[in-house]
């Protein structure tokens, strides 16, 4: 088994993440319970990139339902940002922004209250998050409509955003269907990011117990494509094995904020790509002159953990850890952006799908697109409030909120 943790650390995080304390968390006294299942953090090991940034002057723009520009974790972190779907649930509505502010906390919370103990940490906590909403929750009523007639907004939001001069794109999104394919116009906007210097994350998909298709905005080129893994460094089930994969990151038990101001547990590769996003600005804050290509290619070299061979499909080359990467990046002088922008040249990005991987490959994804705004790619499992967890059943039920 893979191990990311030292054992001592590794017993202390199955206490916490089954005795939880479940309590408001806006209370001080309970910070530290949600704080310690922040299992992330550590696995990533902030505290040792945190010694050169957390992400100052770094904009990341999230791709999503929309952000909670007023929770507390958030506030002050949020920038202006554009609405590409124009109706459906708003603020103070049960569906609303959930997905996309559970991404920016991950990426870039900085917590509440006093010493700003309360609440969630992000991986790059003084980083600046660009909503864009491109894409509607699973539940909410105008989601077929928004499909339907907005089918263009994540080739547009990804346009927008490297317009804006965002330095990551976050795209914890996509379309793994059976009707899953390329479209011309995404895969344009995400060479035309990359091109303006923004660096693109999209989550591998959430397909590996359904026969693991192809995900796109992932499979594009030059998009960092993040699988999923535990607190053990395990392959997450649920994650997608492909041959676009480039590194794995925390993608089960993950705590989110929502805007109700409750705290869940969640679980997907949308969670593992936002954290390789909070990754990417700690980065680019540490060493802005490089590109896009420079940054993947130092989270691919730098990754812990590597699978035999030096990388596979469910892991991609290794545990993406930003600190390994920051210090890498000191000896490297800034390339040629134009170099960044790949295009379809090849039809393997990696060595290729892993023969027991299964699915169909790219070629064969020949039927109409699912509507070409993809799906969410996270499901909260847990309130951390009342008490208690459920099982994973009950988590691919959606009994406690399924996003995807």
């Amino acid at each position: 088994m893979r191990r990311l943790l030292p054992r001592r650390d590794r017993l202390t995080a199955v206490v916490a993440a089954t005795a939880f304390a479940v309590l408001p968390a806006a209370t001080p006294a309970h910070a530290d319970a949600i704080r310690a299942q922040q299992w992330g953090l550590e696995a990533m090991h902030t505290e040792e990139a945190w010694q050169t940034t957390k992400g100052r002057g770094i904009t990341v723009a999230v791709l999503d339902t929309g952000v909670d520009d007023q929770h507390p974790d958030l506030a002050g972190s949020v920038l202006p940002g554009r609405d590409l779907i124009g109706f459906g649930a708003g603020r103070g509505d049960e569906h609303w922004a959930r997905h996309g502010t559970a991404m920016a906390g991950i990426i870039a919370a900085h917590g509440h209250g006093p010493g700003r103990e309360s609440g969630v940490l992000g991986i790059a906590p003084e980083a600046k998050i660009l909503p864009v909403r491109v894409i509607l929750e699973g539940k909410d009523k105008a989601r077929d409509r928004a499909r339907k007639s907005r089918g263009t907004a994540l080739a547009e939001g990804i346009r927008w955003a490297a317009d804006q001069g965002a330095d990551v794109i976050n795209l914890s999104l996509g379309d793994d269907s059976e009707s899953a394919h390329p479209e011309p116009g995404e895969d344009a906007a995400v060479q035309y990011a990359l091109a303006k210097g923004s660096v693109v994350v999209a989550s591998a998909g959430n397909g590996g117990e359904k026969g693991d298709r192809v995900s796109y905005p992932a499979a594009y080129p030059g998009v960092i494509a993040v699988t999923a893994v535990d607190r053990f460094g395990t392959h997450a089930s649920f994650s997608t094995r492909r041959w676009y994969a480039t590194v794995s990151a925390p993608g089960d038990d993950v705590v989110i904020a929502d805007p109700d101001r409750k705290y869940y547990q969640g679980w997907g590769t949308s969670a593992a790509a936002a954290f390789v996003s909070g990754a990417v600005a700690l980065v680019r804050s540490a060493h802005p002159g490089l590109t896009p290509a420079q940054i993947k290619k130092l989270l691919r070299d730098t990754a812990r953990d590597a699978p035999e061979g030096g990388r596979d499909d469910s892991y991609g080359y290794g545990f993406v850890d930003p600190a390994a990467a920051i210090a890498a990046g000191r000896s490297l002088r800034p390339a040629d952006l134009a170099a960044a922008a790949a295009g379809w040249d090849k039809r393997y990005f990696g060595n290729g799908p892993d023969p027991e991987g299964g699915g169909d490959d790219a070629s064969a994804l020949l039927a109409p697109a699912a509507g070409g705004l993809g799906i969410l790619t996270l499901a909260a499992a847990v309130v951390l409030w009342r008490g208690g967890r459920t099982s994973r059943s009950a988590r691919d039920r959606g009994d406690h909120g399924t996003y995807a």
